[in-house]
């Protein structure tokens, strides 16, 4: 039986080359149940042709394992495969491009601050971040919300929360329990995914 909503949404970093990110994906989906996990297909810098055919390659492996696929930040090519839209916090507000998606598409959004919760409104999914500090970026100085900024901010949010920001198996059991995760490096990063995954699923169903 699907999840309401997923639990777990794997954010894709090429970065680590696209041999080993599908294949660690693979992985990854092979063991969760179906709408159980959700992928983020981001890939900054990408050319438009790379990052459509990326996209082809990433909504086979979704597909087949029933996983709902978000497109990041391209309309084009959500509408053009049939998948989920996933829009920057400078791209709210949400309601200008809910309304060009057909019935059943679903919309996320990322959220770091108030206002952009109130522009956020009408997503199906919000990422609330960083929670801690990004463990897939380093060099991020962003101030991280911690547990209690992020409840708050939270709290003025009315859809679906993913948090996001160096959060794994060890620290998930912080969040409240009907919180998603949003991760780029947790999974994807792990030399086993499947176990990573495991983990982390296993410490959010605490």
């Amino acid at each position: 039986m699907a999840s309401p909503h997923p639990t777990v949404l794997l954010i894709t970093d090429w970065t680590i080359g696209s041999d080993l990110l599908r294949a660690r994906l693979q992985a990854a989906l092979s063991v969760c149940e179906p709408g159980q996990v959700a992928v983020q297909h981001r890939h900054p810098g990408a050319t438009g042709h790379d990052f459509y055919e990326e996209a082809v390659a990433l909504k086979i492996r979704c597909d087949a394992h029933q996983a709902p696929l978000f497109i990041n930040g391209r309309l084009d090519i959500a509408l053009a495969l049939g998948c989920h839209l996933h829009l920057s916090a400078s791209a709210q507000p949400v309601a200008e491009y809910a309304a060009h998606l057909p019935r059943g598409t679903l919309v996320s959004t990322s959220v770091h601050n108030v206002n952009e919760a109130q522009r956020a409104r009408g997503a199906d999914f919000v990422l609330l971040a960083p929670l801690f500090a990004p463990k897939s970026k380093p060099s991020d100085t962003r101030a991280v919300l911690g547990i209690d900024e992020f409840n708050t901010l939270r709290a003025s949010v009315t859809s679906h929360v993913f948090a996001l920001g160096g959060i794994d198996a060890d620290n998930a059991h912080l969040l409240p329990r009907d919180c998603g995760v949003a991760t780029v490096s947790a999974v994807l990063h792990n030399s086993s995914p499947a176990d990573a995954l495991r983990k982390l699923l296993s410490a959010l169903q605490r």
